[in-house]
C-alpha cells in the first residue's frame, strides 16, 4: 500500500462516516409511521447545520399536517422548502440575522397550545445559530464572549454553560416558551457523550448547569475579567442567587418534552470501521469522546501509528484506527485554520519518515475553524515535501501549510455535524 493508494482509502472510509450521519435519512426513521392527527397545529422551529435536510424530511413526513416554521442554519446550507422557512446567520460568532430568527422561533414557541405540537430539529452549531441574548446583554457582547471563549482553549461543554446563562433561549428556556404545548425535539449530537442539555446548549432540554457553573468556568481560564461587564455583572447576579435559575429535571414542564438523540459520533465511526474493514484493513475505534488540546492529542495519535509501523501494537499492518470527538486549540498565533488541520499538521512532526502512515482528520461539517477546508491530512513524506511546519504550526497556520501541498480535505458544506472524525492508516 503506498502512500498516495492509502490517501484514496482515507477518503473513502471519511465518505462513509458522512453517509452514516446524514441527517435526511435519521429524521425520517423517527417520523415515518407516526401518528399526527390529534395536534391541532404542527410547527418547526430549530437551528444547526443540518438544519436544511431535517426540515426537507419533516415537510415530506408531514406534508399537510405541518403548519409553520423556521429553522435558523449557517450562511449557505440550504434546501428548497415550501412551509419551513429557513434563515441564514452567522456561526461560529452569532450575528444579528441570528437574533431575529431566534426572536422569531421563540415566538413560534410561545404563540403553541397545549393541542398543538412543537417539533424541534436541532444540530451542531445551534448554540451559536440560536442567539437570544438576556436583556443588559448586546448581540455584540455575546458575540465578544464567544470569542474570548473559542480561543482560550475551553471545551464545547464549558462554552455552552456560559452561553445558557446568558441566553433567554438554552438550556431548557424554549421548553418552557412552548408549555403546555407538546415537544418532540430530535437531536443530531456534535458533543461528547451526546448530553441532551449541551447539544445545542440544550435549549429544551432540563439544565444540568448553573450560574455558579458559568462562573467557575470564566474563572478556570483566567476570563472573567475580560468577558464583558454586563456578562460579568449577570453571571455574579446568578452566583448570588438574585437571578432564577435555568430549568432543572424536576421542572413539571419536562412532562410534555421529549427529546431524542437520531445521530451521533459513534454511528459514524460504526460506518467508518465498517469501510476500512471492505477495504482489507485491520480496525480498532479507539475512542469516539477524544477531547483536549490538539496539538497533545495529535502526539498520542502520531505515537500510536509509529507502534504499529515499528513493532505492529495493537494492530498489525495494514490497519486502521478510528477516533472521533472534538479537540481544542489554544490559540497562540496569528495564523488561519481549524482544530483538524492543526491536528494534521502536528501529527506529521512526529510521523516524519515514517514509510506507509497516513494520518486524516475533518470535521463531519465540512468546515474547520474560520476557513472552507474540512480539515487535512499528511503521510512520512510530509515534512520532506515542505520542511517549515513547526514554523506554522507556532502561528496557528494550518491551513496555509496544507493548503501549498494540495492536503486540504474540502468537501463543502456536509449538511451534518457528529464532530470530527480521525483516521490513521499504516500499508
Amino acid at each position: 500500500m503506498t502512500n498516495r493508494l492509502l490517501r484514496r482509502h482515507a477518503a473513502a472510509i471519511f465518505r462513509a462516516a458522512l453517509a452514516a450521519a446524514d441527517p435526511a435519512a435519521a429524521v425520517a426513521r423517527h417520523l415515518t409511521g407516526r401518528k399526527f392527527e390529534s395536534f391541532r397545529n404542527i410547527y418547526v422551529i430549530g437551528a444547526g447545520k443540518a438544519g436544511a435536510p431535517m426540515a426537507l424530511t419533516a415537510e415530506r413526513v408531514l406534508g399537510k399536517r405541518l403548519t409553520a416554521g423556521l429553522i435558523n442554519v449557517k450562511d449557505g446550507h440550504l434546501a428548497k422548502l415550501r412551509r419551513i422557512e429557513l434563515n441564514q446567520c452567522g456561526h461560529p460568532v452569532p450575528d444579528a440575522r441570528g437574533v431575529a430568527g431566534a426572536e422569531r422561533i421563540a415566538e413560534i414557541a410561545a404563540a403553541a397550545g397545549r393541542e398543538d405540537l412543537v417539533l424541534c430539529l436541532i444540530s451542531g452549531g445551534a448554540s451559536a445559530l440560536l442567539p437570544l441574548p438576556v436583556p443588559g446583554i448586546t448581540l455584540e457582547e455575546k458575540q465578544a464572549t464567544t470569542r474570548l471563549m473559542l480561543g482560550c482553549g475551553a471545551t464545547i461543554h464549558e462554552i455552552n454553560a456560559v452561553r445558557k446563562h446568558i441566553s433567554r433561549i438554552k438550556g431548557g428556556q424554549l421548553a418552557r416558551l412552548a408549555s403546555p404545548a407538546r415537544v418532540e425535539a430530535l437531536l443530531l449530537s456534535d458533543v461528547i457523550g451526546d448530553n441532551l442539555d449541551v447539544i445545542g446548549s440544550g435549549p429544551t432540554a432540563p439544565d444540568a448547569s448553573t450560574f455558579a457553573t458559568a462562573g467557575a468556568i470564566l474563572d478556570r481560564y483566567a476570563i472573567r475579567s475580560r468577558v464583558p461587564a454586563s456578562v460579568r455583572e449577570r453571571i455574579q447576579s446568578g452566583e448570588n442567587g438574585v437571578l432564577d435559575e435555568t430549568p432543572k429535571p424536576a421542572d413539571p414542564l419536562f412532562s410534555r418534552v421529549r427529546n431524542t438523540v437520531i445521530g451521533s459520533n459513534r454511528l459514524a465511526l460504526d460506518a467508518a470501521q465498517k469501510k476500512a474493514r471492505e477495504l482489507g484493513f485491520r480496525t480498532l475505534i479507539l475512542s469516539s469522546t477524544i477531547e483536549g488540546e490538539t496539538r497533545e492529542i495529535a502526539r498520542m495519535h502520531a505515537a500510536i501509528a509509529a507502534e504499529i509501523s515499528r513493532a505492529g501494537r495493537p494492530l498489525r499492518a495494514p490497519a486502521c484506527i478510528i477516533t472521533g470527538g472534538e479537540t481544542t486549540v489554544t490559540i497562540r498565533g496569528d495564523g488561519l485554520g481549524g482544530r483538524n488541520q492543526e491536528f494534521a499538521l502536528a501529527a506529521a512532526l512526529d510521523i516524519a519518515g515514517l514509510e506507509r502512515v497516513v494520518v486524516f482528520s475533518a470535521g463531519t461539517d465540512g468546515t474547520d475553524g474560520p476557513t472552507d477546508a474540512a480539515g487535512a491530512l499528511a503521510d512520512g513524506d510530509t515534512l520532506r515535501r515542505k520542511p517549515d511546519a513547526r514554523a506554522y504550526l507556532d502561528r496557528n497556520d494550518s491551513y496555509h501549510y496544507f493548503e501549498a501541498l494540495g492536503d486540504l480535505v474540502i468537501t463543502g458544506p456536509t449538511n451534518t455535524n457528529v464532530m470530527d472524525v480521525r483516521l490513521m492508516l499504516v500499508g
